[in-house]
């Protein structure tokens, strides 16, 4: 039986829903507020993130695999803000395992071809972070990404891109990698500029930087052929992040491709990818509330 205090937190999720306060039925958000443009080079510069919402994790975030524990094993600080034309995420992993570098880059029995760039490939395999945004913040069912500029699934992987090849980090086609129109459309995104990654080593290993940045138009298209613009005021999308981890088979015997880790900022295990799982990402026009 449901508790009474679950059915009120449903029936008040519901309605925020339905007010459009919520971009997912998942009670977590962050705000991005109005801040300086980053220099993207995976380094966090004094003060160059001072002006943006600071998260993190991952201990309080939704396991898929092997849940984290050890914040020395896995943990992230993450910030994000806007200038006003693009989205700016950083984050900044602690990884005592980093695959390909400390381990051989084995492959998952599931897929030999697991590193080819190409539709074939998995491109979250690896240590990686995903984004997920659902701009128009609207869903009907179990849906996930579309793969367009209304909602969308990409990847950071630290050791392979689409521009550096495997070995080199960046930014790589991500879900649904099955459809062609998704993959063109994620593809054209990175040639262009349209999104922008940078992944790197921290000095002395044990973690990386990702800093990333994603153009309001193409990538945001809150209405058909119409894309975010502060001049529409404050706007609430649905987003995720997922946070992977892969270290030495072994540890990971039983879990799909051997994965360690794989955290989620919303969902369930098995519907996170769903757009109604997603948490929140509300745009603010506004200046940043002092702490």
């Amino acid at each position: 039986m449901r508790s009474q205090v679950g059915i009120a937190t449903a029936a008040l999720l519901a309605s925020a829903g339905a007010l459009g306060l919520l971009g997912g039925e998942f009670p977590r958000s962050l705000e991005a507020y109005p801040g300086s443009t980053p220099r993207l080079d995976g380094t966090i510069s004094r003060g160059e993130w001072d002006d943006a919402t600071e998260f993190t994790g991952v201990r309080e975030w939704i396991s898929t695999f092997t849940h984290t524990t050890d914040p020395k094993d896995l943990a992230l600080r993450g910030w994000v803000k806007h200038n006003g034309k693009r989205l700016h995420f950083a984050f900044d992993i602690t990884d005592d395992v980093l695959y390909g570098i400390d381990t051989p880059r084995w492959l998952p029995k599931q897929n030999p071809k697991a590193h080819e760039l190409s539709r074939e490939g998995y491109p979250w395999f690896g240590d990686e972070m995903e984004l997920l945004i659902n701009a128009p913040n609207h869903w009907t069912g179990n849906e996930d990404a579309a793969g367009n500029g209304s909602s969308w699934q990409m990847v950071c992987n630290l050791t392979k891109s689409r521009k550096g090849g495997v070995g080199k980090g960046g930014l790589l086609e991500g879900e649904p990698r099955s459809k062609l129109e998704a993959w063109n459309t994620y593809q054209r995104w990175i040639l262009s500029g349209a999104q922008e990654a940078v992944a790197k080593v921290k000095p002395g290993g044990h973690g990386y930087v990702i800093e990333w940045a994603v153009k309001f138009n193409p990538c945001l298209e809150v209405e058909p052929g119409k894309f975010y613009s502060t001049k529409m005021g404050d706007r609430p999308m649905g987003l995720n992040i997922a946070l992977g981890d892969l270290d030495e088979p072994e540890k990971s015997a039983g879990n799909f491709a051997n994965f360690h880790h794989e955290e989620w900022f919303a969902g369930t295990p098995r519907g996170r990818t769903h757009l109604r799982e997603f948490g929140t990402l509300w745009i603010r026009t506004g200046k940043r509330p002092k702490p």
